[in-house]
């Protein structure tokens, strides 16, 4: 279970977007490398949406379908350069987990105690 999923709010803490709030359009797990056996956490990223524009000169090719020219795109953010912003509180917060009876696993914000799904 993530703290930081796909559709999330988040707020950038760090960088040049610091402030900046936006909505996690994708999440960009660590890879396995290559004799170390596990995931590299120095690799989690995650998109978001309006948020780390880069411009990506793109050459003309033979399909039409395909864009060209100068294209903004958004680039991959380290997970720990965004916290999760809080629909209760909206304030950045930090994500604990709360275990039911039953099993079942749920996000809490940690500065208002609220379930965040």
């Amino acid at each position: 279970m993530r703290k930081i999923r796909q559709g999330d709010t988040v707020e950038v803490i760090s960088g040049d977007e610091k402030g900046r709030r936006g909505t996690v359009r994708e999440v960009l797990p660590g890879r396995w490398s290559g004799r170390r056996s596990g995931r590299n956490p120095n690799r989690d990223r995650v998109i978001v949406s309006g948020i780390n524009l880069v411009k990506k000169h793109q050459r003309r090719t033979g399909d039409v379908r395909t864009q060209f020219g100068i294209i903004e795109r958004e680039a991959p953010i380290h997970i720990s350069n965004v916290a999760l912003v809080c629909k209760h509180c909206d304030r950045p917060t930090r994500v604990g987990f709360r275990v039911f009876e039953d099993g079942s696993k749920a996000r809490y914000c940690k500065r208002c105690g609220e379930l965040i799904d």
